[in-house]
């Protein structure tokens, strides 16, 4: 076995930035519309962990097309998404975490899509997963950071949730913890290539936020708290 390779994918430019500060020997790699961060990170035990970083552009395409990129360049172990989502569950709270345990389209029929890898043309897939060992280690890095959390349900779709009538829709659908636009595409890029993923949602509001109001939220902090995390993660791997 030689060293272990981690790519990460974040939601924000600071949370990549403040990952890549963690890292000795980071160059940056140039490629597919991304600026990828890449350099090495001590884990807790005596391994040398390579990580890619980058940001991949919102919706289910641009997350999709980011992974298989990342996967064809670097061949990771794993592949982590970290980002944001709306909370739909009543008894989490804002800055919770949501890992995705399982993670479910809103705007797709599975009847067809399903069928490719991980699913065949008899038994199409219906939802993805995050990897067990993954989610176990994210578990042991979020308590002991102290953070709520909870292992569930993610919705990704290709439209921004922030309203009563869409929120129903969702839950409705999906039974979702959380909604977002891209982890379902992370995870059913990385089954398509055996690669183990980890999809991680803190959540930044209650899907009930306009877009022109949201995107004037300052999510700095979360940025910071999220990039603590992901290097956290793969020191424990």
């Amino acid at each position: 076995m030689g060293m272990k390779t981690v790519a990460i994918i974040g939601a924000l430019d600071e949370e990549v930035a403040l990952i890549a500060k963690s890292l000795t020997h980071v160059t940056h790699i140039a490629k597919g519309s991304l600026d990828i961060a890449v350099g090495t990170v001590d884990s807790f035990g005596s391994d040398v962990i390579k990580v890619a970083a980058t940001v991949g552009g919102m919706g289910l395409v641009n997350a999709a097309a980011t992974t298989q990129l990342l996967i064809d360049e670097f061949a990771p172990d794993a592949v982590i998404f970290s980002g944001i989502a709306g909370n739909l569950n009543t008894h989490l709270h804002i800055n919770d975490v949501v890992l995705g345990g399982t993670l479910r389209y809103l705007d797709t029929d599975m009847r067809l899509v399903g069928q490719w890898k991980p699913g065949t043309e008899d038994k199409p897939v219906e939802e993805f997963f995050s990897d067990p060992h993954l989610l176990q280690v994210a578990d042991q890095a979020l308590a002991n950071a102290g953070i709520t959390h909870i292992t569930g349900i993610i919705a990704s779709g290709n439209y921004f949730v922030d309203t009563p009538e869409k929120v129903e829709e969702v839950i409705r659908r999906t039974g979702a913890d959380a909604v977002e636009m891209e982890g379902a595409a992370v995870a059913q890029v990385a089954a398509r290539n055996d690669v183990p993923a980890l999809v991680i949602r803190a959540l930044s509001d209650n899907a009930d936020t306009d877009y022109e109001v949201f995107k004037e939220f300052d999510i700095s902090e979360y940025a910071d708290t999220a990039a603590r995390l992901a290097v956290d993660i793969v020191k424990r791997l």
